[in-house]
Parts: structure tokens; C-alpha cells; sequence
């Protein structure tokens, strides 16, 4: 191998999961830039480097170094010096700041940052409090190298060793060498097989009790994000048994192992009340009916739960016995209901259909009520009509939605505020938890949950905790559209259980019918091929394209000019793309960078223009994001306050202090740029991740490289996200698989079994 010594100048691109780097690099002996690729950890411009490696030609790029291991020394000059401290390495520290320090310390700079910091305040515009900073910066990064060279020898990615020092800190070390699967649980972004790769690389056993046990957890957990809430025992053993390569009986016992832990639960060993610390707030005793809690629902003989969901399902079960058990109130007169309704219509000026009328009866009149129906039938104004008759009787009603989004839509068709389940639940981060639960409830007569099909298992057990039993809950939803991304399907659960009235409204009133959106969506979702065809101001369009190259082109021109142009549309704020999957030409991930280069070009018009001039694209990685990009975050972060979604702007960045300024609806939210991994370019985003929104204007491709995802729910969910115009962009064949596969996958529950329990 060749040998280069040098100073990196800068970095070119660096991708966070794999480390791998290409830079420019001036190396002694050679008078030009020098391009080097490879893997680099924790790398900054400015830092001398010793680099082993051989020389490659490539057509597209030129000779390059290709690195195979690296050394990294201290700056060894006055300029290296100068860019190593001012490129990013240290919180408050920038260029300018940079040169003020080395210039006032020379070579000596290192030694009085380590040593003696104190001497940083003789610096004009560095205070005891800036020095604090540059001192505990300059500590952690010192640790945080320590860490990732250590972690970058056993094949850990840059970003997840940030993360991992992040969370442990200088215990990172001894607690990764002690148990690497620890990882997997503790920290977001690494899962069992990035844990088990360290793990095999520090020498850990195969049949080791704690690999063993991971695995296990590790495929419950992909089980419960493809929506199930337990696995069959031998289902999960088979597939424990690919991943782990071991014999039954090891999976077996670790199964045993960690029921003992009631790290997982098995229903049919289970006959006491759930004990674990913490789980008291998850499962509300029933008095009535203690069986429902001990004995094990018919058919979960061989179900393995994780245990937040196995105290989910049951806590969901139990908090519905105590609500439909309890009457606390004398409910309306049907003669009471039908002269209040009659008074309501004349104020309205409307006449409520018959399937409406029911509705509102049955809101009235139960504890507990589901009001479903596709687009156009009416959700809308008959939930206004619950509303008005509920406030007549002076009753403290709370309006609710799973979203951020699905919240302010409830409250703009409403007129009443609505606020998402996790504010309406009051969200602490600093507490760990929610304040409203079974010790505080909510304070309302009335509850009313839209877009229930969005709910999940464990997030609809955290509001029924908060629940007065005495309280009416109505829940709205269309269960035709996808179920929650999270593990469950309670809204179909709740239905199949038979113990909640369900009103579903059919009938699609006059003006919807005028829609193209709304007769094509009821026309796909009953099997039918939509209307293509129609006068030139109709709101649906399809646009036949093959080849997915051009298909995309073309869906870049009407994001970005057509639709603008026509309809005097927003290219960021009124249309949006959705699409099938992330992967492919087609998918989310390829076209949002295409779109990015589009409608947010490097030195482009989004932002302020100083912040274009100075930092145009200030994030590196596989993904780069710039100012005025459209983002949406993909988990849910407590800490932030910001969930799994939500979509803002990138409204500045500050490279000094690792900090990225983001604009949603309702807030700004200082991101360190250590979380920007939570992030994702949102121009265009997938199907799923748009339940509960509503736009001006879609845009969907449907092409046969989708064929995985191409199913009817999909298409009808993409569809009605969409209030005045619809396009797709694709193959009549693709659209047909979509239409014709109906096959919606079953998911993992025993809620509705448990639901019918219940006395």
C-alpha cells in the first residue's frame, strides 16, 4: 500500500450511516489537490492525517486515493491549525473565532484549550461563559474520537458512534464491550443487526444468552412495524432460527429468559395481574370482571407479546369494560333528540340525511359510538351537528386527532379548537410521560377522536388510561384507508368487537358528487376503474407514462411549473407527491432529491438570502438539506416536542453551534444537528406517511416497479388526501393491480377477542 501524508482541506461528501468520505487532501510530495475516498471517522478540514492505501482510476472521477486505514495527528502548521479549529469542531467555534485564538496562541493553542482555558477570555469577544462551552466542547470531542476510533475498528458508522457516545458518554466504551445489544435497544437509528455486527467483532459467542435473547426482542420488533401486535411462538422460533442460526431449543430458552424479565409476555403462562414497576398506568383494574385479566383470550395459546403492547391490548380491553359498564348520566330521549334536531336543521338551514340522523342519535343517546364513511357522505357535518347539540346541553366537549396535521383540519371543518392526543394528553418530556392519565383524567363530558384509523395500539391505550368512564367517546374514521403505521388496527378491532355502536354513512351527498376525487375514490375502493376521461376543469387527471425516467421528469415539470402555472398553486405549500414506496426511480427518496434540486437549488431562492450566501448546502451527507427545504420528521421526539409527520421548513443553519432553526405551522424548533437523522426531505413523501393529511392538490406515480405496494386501501388513501385536484402519472397496468388487489394483510391483535370478553 501507498503511504500519504497531509492536511485534509475539506470534505466533498460524507455519508453518516457508512463513514465513507471523499475529500481533498494535500499531501507532502505532491503539489495538486489530492482526491481521497474511504472510510474516515470523526474526521475535520485542517486535521494532518497519515492515509495507507492504493491509487484507482475512474472514469467518471479521475484518480483518487482509496484509503484503507487511517492515522489522525495533530495540526502540524499555523493554517492547519486555524482550519481545524474553525471547521465545525468544536459548538462556538467558527472560522473567524478560530483565527482570533491561533493567532493569539500559535502552536500553542491545543495545550491552552486542554490546560488551561481560562487563558481564552484575554480573546476579545470570549467570556467565562463561551469558555465554559469551548472547554466541556473540546472535552467531549476529545472523548467522542476516543469512542469512535474505538467503535470505527469493529465496523460502527460516524453517526451511529455520535449517537452512541450521545447516550452513554464516556461509559460508552465498557458498556458496548460488556453488552453491544444494549444498543438496540437504547438508542434510535441502530437495530439488533448493526448491534450483532459489533458484537461478532468483539468475539461475543454465537449461543450467548444476550445475542440470543436481542435476536428475539429484534424480531418482535420488525413484527410490530409491519403492524402485528404478538407473533404465533413457533412463527417467531422459525424466524429467530434464520437470524440467529441456532437450534430451537437455545431460542426456547431465551423465550423462557426473558418472560421471567417480562421483557415479553406469554398470555397463556400468565394467570396474576401484570406487576412489572411502571406498568400500573397501562392496564386499569376491572371490577366487574377480573377474569378478563387473568385468563388468557381464546386462541393466544401460542402468542408472544412484547410486553408494551401485551399491557396495550389489555389496557385498551380493560378501559372500554369500565366505560360501557358505567352510566353515569341519563342519556337523551329519542323524542328529546328528534326535537333538537329539528330545531338544529332550521338553525343550520339543512336537513340532516336519515344515516346522519342516526348518528347523532346514537351520540346522544350511548357511551360510546364509531361514525364512519368514505369522502362526500357527510363525517363532517354531522360531527358539527354532534357538536352543537352537545354544547346546547352545556356539555365540555375535547376535540382530538392523532396528527398535527389531522388536528388543524378537525379544528378548520369544525370552528372549534382541536389539539393532537399527545397535547390533549399534556406530554412532558421532562416527566417521561403524560399528565393526563388514570390518576388525572381529562376534564370533558365529550370526546371526540378524528381520523381513528391513524391510532395505534399503544398511543389508543395511553388515551383511554386518561379517560373518565362517565365520559362520551366518539370515534371517526374511514376504515377503508390504510391502518396505523404502528402496531394494530384498533379502529377494525373496535368495529369487529360488536360491542361499540358503529354508524358507516354510504351515502354521498349531491355536491360531492360533482367531484371527480370523490366518485373515482368510492369507485376504486368498490373495485371499479376510475373515470380518466372529462372536460377540461375537471379535478382528477391521469397521465400515461412507461418509462420511470421520464415519468419522473415529468413529475418534477408539474410540481414545479404546470400546476403552479395553471392553477396558481404553491409548489411547496399546495402540492404535494405522494408515492407508493421510498425505494426505486419513482420512489420517495429518489424524487425528493430530484425536487430539492428543483425547487431548492444550491444558491437557490428559498431563505434568507444571506443564509443562501453563506451556507447553501451547510449539511453534509447522503442526505443534504439547505435552507428553505420542506422536511418532515419521521419519529416521534419528545424532547422537541415534535412527532412522527410533522412537516416544517429549515429556516436557518448555524454550523458553529451545530444547530438547524426549523419553521412548522405552529413552532420553531432548534434541532442539534445530531438528530438531523430524524429528518427527511419531504417534497415528495410515501402514502402511509400522509394518513391524516389533507392538500390542494396531489401528485401520484403508480408504475409496475411499485408492484409490492400496489394495493386498493393505498391508492384510496393517496387519493383523498387530495381537497381540489388529483394526478396520476403512471401505466393503466399499474393502476389496475391497484384496483384489483384487495388483499389487506392481517394483523397480529387479540383486542377485538378481548373486546367481546368483556360482559
Amino acid at each position: 500500500m501507498d503511504t500519504l501524508h497531509g492536511i485534509l482541506e475539506r470534505i466533498v461528501f460524507e455519508n453518516p450511516d457508512t463513514g465513507y468520505t471523499v475529500g481533498r487532501f494535500f499531501a507532502r510530495g505532491h503539489p495538486e489537490q489530492l482526491t481521497v475516498v474511504g472510510n474516515l471517522a470523526a474526521v475535520n478540514p485542517g486535521e494532518s492525517l497519515i492515509l495507507q492505501g492504493t491509487w484507482v482510476n475512474t472514469t467518471r472521477y479521475g484518480r483518487q486515493f482509496k484509503i484503507e486505514r487511517s492515522e489522525t495527528i495533530l495540526p502540524a502548521n499555523i493554517v492547519g491549525l486555524r482550519k481545524y479549529l474553525g471547521s465545525g469542531l468544536i459548538k462556538g467555534i467558527g472560522p473567524k473565532m478560530a483565527a482570533r485564538i491561533v493567532n493569539k496562541f500559535g502552536m500553542d493553542t491545543m495545550d491552552v484549550i486542554e490546560q488551561t482555558p481560562e487563558k481564552l477570555a484575554r480573546i476579545p469577544g470570549i467570556g467565562k461563559k463561551r469558555v465554559k462551552r469551548i472547554q466541556q466542547a473540546w472535552e467531549a470531542q476529545r472523548e467522542i474520537k476516543n469512542v469512535m476510533l474505538f467503535l470505527q475498528s469493529h465496523d460502527v458508522s460516524t453517526a451511529h458512534a455520535a449517537k452512541i457516545y450521545k447516550t452513554y458518554e464516556n461509559e460508552a466504551i465498557p458498556i458496548v464491550t460488556e453488552n453491544p445489544y444494549r444498543l438496540a435497544d437504547d438508542i434510535y437509528g441502530i437495530g439488533f443487526v448493526t448491534a450483532d455486527t459489533i458484537a461478532q467483532k468483539l468475539g461475543m459467542e454465537k449461543n450467548a444468552p444476550h445475542r440470543v435473547q436481542a435476536g428475539i426482542k429484534y424480531v418482535l420488533s420488525q413484527k410490530a412495524d409491519e403492524g402485528h401486535v404478538f407473533q404465533h411462538r413457533t412463527e417467531l422460533i422459525e424466524a429467530c432460527q434464520k437470524i440467529l442460526e441456532q437450534e430451537p431449543d437455545a431460542i426456547e430458552t431465551g423465550i423462557i429468559a426473558l418472560a421471567e424479565k417480562e421483557e415479553i409476555i406469554l398470555p397463556d403462562k400468565r394467570r396474576e395481574p401484570p406487576r412489572s414497576p411502571g406498568t400500573e398506568e397501562l392496564v386499569t383494574p376491572i371490577v366487574k370482571d377480573e377474569a378478563l385479566q387473568t385468563a388468557p383470550t381464546a386462541g393466544a395459546a401460542d402468542a408472544v407479546y412484547l410486553a408494551p403492547f401485551y399491557y396495550a391490548e389489555l389496557g385498551v380491553a380493560n378501559q372500554f369494560a369500565r366505560m360501557l359498564s358505567h352510566r353515569h348520566r341519563e342519556h337523551d330521549s329519542p323524542l328529546h333528540i328528534d326535537a333538537s334536531l329539528r330545531q338544529l336543521e332550521a338553525e343550520m338551514r339543512i336537513h340532516f340525511a336519515p344515516q346522519q340522523r342516526a348518528a347523532i342519535h346514537t351520540a346522544l343517546s350511548e357511551q360510546a359510538m364509531i361514525l364512519t364513511g368514505g369522502p362526500g357522505t357527510g363525517k363532517t357535518t354531522t360531527t358539527v351537528g354532534m357538536i352543537r347539540l352537545f354544547e346546547a346541553e352545556g356539555r365540555r366537549i375535547a376535540l382530538t386527532a392523532p396528527t398535527g396535521r389531522a388536528a388543524k383540519r378537525l379544528s378548520e371543518t369544525t370552528g372549534r379548537e382541536a389539539k393532537t392526543i399527545h397535547r390533549l394528553l399534556e406530554f412532558s418530556p421532562q416527566e417521561n410521560g403524560f399528565k393526563r392519565n388514570r390518576r388525572n383524567p381529562l376534564e370533558a363530558d365529550v370526546v371526540i377522536v378524528d381520523e381513528m384509523s391513524m391510532v395505534d395500539l399503544v398511543l389508543m391505550n395511553r388515551f383511554m388510561q386518561a379517560m373518565r368512564p362517565s365520559t362520551t367517546l366518539i370515534l371517526i374514521g374511514d376504515t377503508d384507508q390504510l391502518p396505523s403505521v404502528g402496531a394494530g388496527n384498533v379502529l377494525r378491532a373496535l368495529i369487529d368487537s360488536q360491542k361499540i355502536p358503529v354508524i358507516k354513512l354510504t351515502e354521498i351527498f349531491r355536491q360531492a358528487q360533482q367531484s371527480l376525487i370523490v366518485t373515482n375514490a368510492h369507485r376504486i375502493n368498490t373495485g371499479e376503474f376510475p373515470q380518466l376521461t372529462g372536460p377540461t376543469d375537471r379535478n382528477f387527471f391521469f397521465i400515461e407514462e412507461a418509462n420511470p425516467e421520464e415519468a419522473a421528469e415529468l413529475i418534477c415539470s408539474l410540481i414545479s411549473e404546470r400546476l403552479p402555472r395553471h392553477y396558481n398553486y404553491h409548489p411547496m405549500d399546495d402540492i404535494q407527491l405522494l408515492c407508493p414506496m421510498r425505494r426505486g426511480t419513482l420512489g420517495s427518496e429518489n424524487l425528493n432529491k430530484r425536487l430539492q434540486e428543483v425547487l431548492n437549488p444550491v444558491g437557490g431562492t428559498s431563505g434568507p438570502e444571506s443564509a443562501r450566501k453563506t451556507n447553501p448546502e451547510a449539511l453534509r451527507g447522503w442526505q443534504a438539506f439547505r435552507v428553505g427545504d420542506k422536511v418532515m420528521q419521521v419519529r416521534n421526539n419528545y424532547n422537541y416536542e415534535v412527532f412522527n409527520g410533522d412537516i416544517g421548513r429549515i429556516a436557518s443553519i448555524n454550523s458553529v453551534d451545530k444547530k438547524v432553526l426549523l419553521q412548522f405551522p405552529d413552532k420553531r424548533v432548534d434541532y442539534d444537528m445530531a438528530d438531523l437523522g430524524e429528518l427527511v426531505l419531504a417534497y415528495a413523501t410515501t402514502i402511509h406517511k400522509a394518513q391524516g393529511s389533507e392538500y390542494p392538490a396531489v401528485v401520484i406515480p403508480l408504475h409496475t416497479q411499485h408492484y409490492l405496494m400496489l394495493q386498493r386501501n393505498l391508492l384510496y388513501t393517496g387519493i383523498t388526501r387530495a381537497k381540489e385536484r388529483v394526478v396520476l402519472v403512471g401505466t393503466r397496468q399499474a393502476l389496475g393491480l391497484c384496483i384489483r388487489n384487495n388483499q389487506v394483510m392481517e394483523r397480529n391483535s387479540h383486542l377485538a377477542e378481548r373486546m367481546q370478553s368483556m360482559s
